[in-house]
């Protein structure tokens, strides 16, 4: 059961993938939604809400910090090409292992407190975003077309949605990212 898990994991990393978040759940209709996958969805916003009444480290990675986010009473853009105007290809191109765009941290976050810098490089694989931020998230990153790329949570000691796939490593920030998951996991 999902309380047996709470128990045992040190911390959550909720993942993405190749499928969307039901935007019933969000209270829209579909607008360039993909492959919803309901019964994941269900189990991932069940286990962040238990998640975060724990002091256990937080982490929503892609299509994670977008469940964060609607797990919280947020919204997403269901799909930035039909949105917004962009030069930023949010699906790179190149592989998945290398930087794809730059994006902004504001100074007076968690996401900068661990990184040290207010620019930094990512990858980037989604076409949606968080449009409509949750109950006690703030925005922490963008990039320069306005897309949000990183949200924390103002309550929770230690809950982190980036948008980027900070997993592959590539960057300096990256490594500090995961590390200081980990040490806060232990």
């Amino acid at each position: 059961t999902n309380d047996l898990l709470i128990n045992i994991l040190d911390g959550l990393v909720i993942t993405g993938g190749n499928f969307d978040i039901n935007p019933k759940i969000y209270s829209e209709n579909n607008d360039g939604s993909r492959n919803n996958k309901d019964k994941r969805t269900n189990f991932e916003i069940n286990i962040f809400n238990k998640f975060l009444k724990t002091s256990k480290p937080i982490l929503g990675i892609c299509g994670g910090e977008q469940l964060m986010n609607v797990a919280s009473g947020g919204s997403l853009i269901q799909d930035i090409n039909k949105s917004i105007q962009t030069k930023i290809y949010h699906e790179q191109k190149n592989p998945r292992n290398e930087v794809s765009h730059e994006i902004s941290i504001s100074r007076k976050t968690k996401l900068f407190n661990i990184v040290k810098s207010e620019k930094i490089q990512v990858n980037s694989a989604h076409h949606q975003s968080v449009n409509n931020l949750g109950k006690d998230f703030i925005f922490s990153a963008f990039s320069s077309d306005g897309i949000v790329e990183a949200i924390e949570h103002v309550k929770h000691p230690w809950c982190l949605g980036l948008q980027w796939h900070p997993e592959f490593l590539i960057t300096k920030a990256d490594i500090l990212i995961i590390k200081d998951f980990v040490s806060h996991a232990k």
